[in-house]
């Protein structure tokens, strides 16, 4: 590939030699095994996921969301086994960014690491505000009163305000409104700022800051401590289920299911962050595949255990709060569990908010080392062996913005940006096995012939929907279907052609799939975050690339 090609890729050979040498060359210290590696993605993945966005799921999908957690799951473990044997090939800090780089070439890589550079601020920014809904909760507990107008964003508090003269408010509006309507005037506009979201994310960061020992070690405290709770939740819930509050089982129907798509899927966002930390492992050709399977199926039977409860605790409509597990417990007169939870839950998801802190500046390092982002962001501190300025760089970028935008609309962004880093790695890993470069994989995924499979699940889904009358309405609705329906005939030709494996092609099925359920603002603001990505590489990235030179 010509070195001035936006497609020029780096080789296996070359990713390998900088992975051997990192220890000395980046001063990082390799101190991280498959224990602590799982327990990473235990704590990314069960953060604000299972402690918030699940209620704003249930409430618009009712109790059939627990279909929805088993869907996107699934779709994730397809993901987790192409991003397993992409880690044992290429063990650098870069995660999807790297593996672009390695499979499709630079420009791709720019686009996945600016993707996930959203992903990954957005999410914290989520877990965050996730935070200080359940940190304040604790407070009232102890009897201790913040002030409402400093734990509330402008946004929501607002329209929860304007719904309170026409409707009859439910759940965390009530509190909404009345911290809007008791707020401070400053020329005028109502002052609403969530204080406690903006100081949690810079006390992490300055954790991040410090050293990957001990951020280790807090991690490993406190996701013991939320899997404790979760337990806790799951056998002393299990008593108060009425069956009764899981009828009817899909109130809103499917696109009522379907409308939690992006937080379901923000709520399983995590396992990829440990491939971050690959010059951080002992032996990450070996441990970084495991723990990912492990945090993977750990979760998922997690999530699927802990809706059911929540469902049938109380009514799903009642579930529109960003406290769902505390607030359950409350409904049903066990203050002792809901403020157990409340001070637990405190606890337990700074262990995400910690791992997210973390991944995001190795990713803005390893473009750095590349050339494609200023040679400040892949300073090492001198003592810490962190990357420092990027760790300062990500602690501002999240803790603003967690302290005036609503969760509601920050757990949308972090979606499409994520959906496309996973269908590049997908597809990534059918390319390697395509020019054989993956033979020498230390964690294959395992083979099953698509050469007929592919194109024969084409045939058949094509004929229901269109038997059912639903094809052209589902297309009209939803444009983008066209696009996936496009790429799976594209993949049923190559597919044949080259007898892939069926695990990545529904790998990328699944994820495309699933793109097609988010909103237009989801796509826009995605769109103009890449705009703003490639003029950055096109005005220094494309000039300062090492491969360039």
């Amino acid at each position: 590939m010509p070195n001035n090609s936006i497609f020029r890729r780096k080789s296996i050979s070359n990713v390998l030699k900088q992975s051997e040498g990192s220890h000395g060359e980046s001063g990082l210290n390799k101190i991280l095994g498959v224990r602590d590696l799982t327990s990473f993605g235990i704590a990314a993945i069960i953060g604000a996921g299972i402690f918030s966005t699940i209620g704003r799921a249930s409430f618009d999908g009712g109790p059939a969301v627990t279909l929805l957690f088993l869907f996107v799951s699934i779709a994730c473990v397809f993901t987790a086994l192409c991003y397993a044997q992409f880690a044992s090939m290429v063990p650098v800090s870069g995660s999807a960014y790297t593996y672009g780089y390695v499979s499709f070439g630079e420009i791709f890589a720019w686009v996945i690491g600016w993707a996930l550079i959203l992903e990954y601020a957005v999410s914290n920014m989520v877990v965050a505000i996730s935070w200080s809904e359940y940190f304040v909760s604790m407070l009232r507990g102890f009897g201790i009163i913040f002030p409402d107008f400093l734990t509330f964003d402008y946004g929501t508090a607002h329209r929860a305000f304007l719904l309170s003269q026409t409707e009859t408010l439910v759940g965390g509006d009530i509190a909404a409104a009345q911290a809007y309507a008791n707020a401070p005037l400053i020329g005028g506009i109502h002052f609403l700022i969530d204080l406690p979201a903006g100081l949690i994310t810079m006390l992490v960061t300055a954790l991040v800051y410090v050293g990957i020992k001990e951020s280790r070690n807090a991690s490993n405290f406190l996701v013991a401590l939320k899997l404790v709770v979760i337990l806790l939740v799951i056998c002393v819930g299990a008593f108060y289920v009425k069956p009764e509050n899981w009828t009817p089982f899909a109130p809103n129907g499917s696109k009522g299911v379907l409308k939690g798509v992006a937080l379901v899927f923000f709520a399983f966002i995590g396992f990829d962050s440990i491939s971050t930390m690959a010059e951080e492992c002992k032996n990450p050709q070996r441990d970084l595949p495991r723990a990912m399977i492990y945090c993977l199926v750990i979760c998922a039977v997690l999530y699927v255990m802990i809706t059911l409860v929540l469902t049938g605790m109380v009514n799903y409509t009642e579930l529109k709060v960003d406290d769902p597990l505390a607030y359950v417990f409350q409904k049903v007169n066990l203050d002792f569990v809901a403020g157990v939870i409340s001070v637990s839950a405190v606890v337990a998801i700074t262990s995400a908010l910690l791992v997210y802190q973390m991944g995001q500046p190795r990713i803005w390092m390893s473009m750095s080392r590349d050339g494609l982002l200023w040679k400040r962001f892949s300073n090492i501190h001198p003592k810490f062996k962190t990357p420092s300025f990027s760790t300062i760089v990500t602690g501002f970028l999240v803790a603003i913005p967690s302290m005036f935008l609503d969760m509601g609309f920050v757990a949308d962004l972090t979606s499409v940006g994520t959906f496309f880093a996973f269908i590049v790695v997908c597809g990534g890993v059918l390319y390697l096995d395509y020019k054989g470069l993956s033979k020498d994989a230390k964690f294959k995924i395992p083979y099953l012939n698509g050469q007929y499979l592919v194109g024969g699940l084409l045939i058949i889904s094509l004929i229901y929907v269109i038997s059912q009358n639903i094809f052209i309405a589902q297309i009209s609705e939803k444009p983008l279907l066209t696009v996936f329906w496009l790429v799976w005939a594209i993949l049923a030709v190559l597919a044949y052609q080259h007898k892939f494996s069926i695990l990545p092609v529904l790998g990328i099925l699944t994820n495309l799939y699933l793109m097609t359920e988010l909103g237009i603002m989801n796509w826009t603001i995605f769109l103009v975050w890449l705009a703003i990505g490639l003029a950055i590489y096109f005005s220094y990235g494309y000039k300062h690339s090492k491969l360039a030179n």
